[in-house]
């Protein structure tokens, strides 16, 4: 629907500094100083074997998935995260990840890296459903943090990984892999769930904010003058990732981010339908509505009737 819709995309806060970009698996062993990888387009390291290298930003043109401890203080936009319990991290390609330079001493690291290029998922179905694990796109800050039996599932199937990598290369090789890769990923899914509810008093806190940045915004002057809060506007003020934000809400409440918001609008236009004499146009101006016919269109979905009908009630 058309609305003023103003909000810039979140800043990554880097500084300008040279990113270094790796296309291959091969390049990152070899970088990496670890042996050529047995399989040119999927690999499983280990991370207390990785040499660190430089503390430049740096992309891949490949997926990552991690579970590690040790970790390295990493940069995210403007923010630290130093994590000394084991965490699980995704990466998609051509994401942007720091590591910070630091005085204290060298942590004791361990863990592993699974690595897999695009390539290697082609004429899969997991080529097509991949970007539906919204975790790739989360912050460092909403890693995975496990159990020890989920570590010890995920475990299971990276050893069935690297067994199949380095058995002899067959027909069925690709398709045991990706299905080991696609359980991989469910069991995160389900694993990111059980945080979302046994964080309760984090979760929770994160609604309690949301709802405050919400009624804060519509009883400003913003919305008439920058349009309806965005979904990006609304998880960069709550300063996490779109991703992770919509995955909260739909665990604890069912609803996504846009469902939120649109509840919100919707209580202030009743309440200045029923106790205002401003015209409908006016309400939706003020609610931060281009066009009045999408105010009507949505408020009749949400209410199943007009706002004239609704303002009718209370005359």
């Amino acid at each position: 629907m058309p609305v003023r819709n103003e909000h810039n995309n979140r800043n990554t806060g880097l500084v300008k500094q040279d990113i270094l970009r790796i296309k291959t698996i091969s390049e990152l062993h070899q970088l990496r100083g670890l042996p050529q990888p047995e399989h040119p387009l999927v690999s499983v390291v280990d991370y207390a074997q990785m040499k660190t290298g430089k503390t430049q930003p740096v992309m891949h043109d490949f997926y990552s998935i991690a579970v590690k401890r040790g970790v390295p203080t990493l940069g995210y936009g403007q923010q630290t995260y130093d994590f000394n319990e084991g965490v699980m991290f995704f990466l998609a390609p051509n994401q942007i990840l720091r590591s910070l330079s630091s005085a204290a001493p060298p942590k004791k690291r361990s863990g592993w890296i699974l690595y897999f290029h695009p390539d290697f998922l082609w004429h899969t179905p997991l080529a097509r459903t991949i970007h539906q694990y919204d975790f790739f796109d989360y912050s460092a800050n909403e890693a995975l943090f496990l159990s020890p039996k989920e570590e010890e599932i995920l475990n299971g199937l990276i050893q069935n990984i690297q067994q199949e990598y380095q058995s002899n290369i067959d027909k069925f090789s690709q398709d045991i892999i990706i299905s080991q890769i696609e359980t991989l990923l469910n069991y995160s899914k389900r694993f990111y769930e059980r945080q979302f509810i046994t964080r309760k008093i984090s979760s929770h806190q994160m609604l309690d904010r949301l709802e405050h940045l919400l009624e804060d915004y519509f009883k400003s002057a913003q919305p008439a003058t920058r349009g309806l809060p965005s979904v990006h506007y609304i998880a960069d003020s709550l300063n996490i990732s779109t991703g992770y934000l919509s995955a909260l809400l739909k665990t604890l409440t069912g609803k996504s981010t846009q469902e939120h918001i649109h509840e919100k609008l919707i209580e202030k236009a009743k309440l200045q339908l029923s106790t205002t004499p401003l015209s409908v146009s006016e309400i939706a101006y003020e609610l931060g509505f281009e066009h009045v016919q999408s105010f009507h269109k949505l408020f009749k979905t949400k209410t199943q009737q007009s706002p004239l009908a609704f303002r009718a009630r209370f005359n």
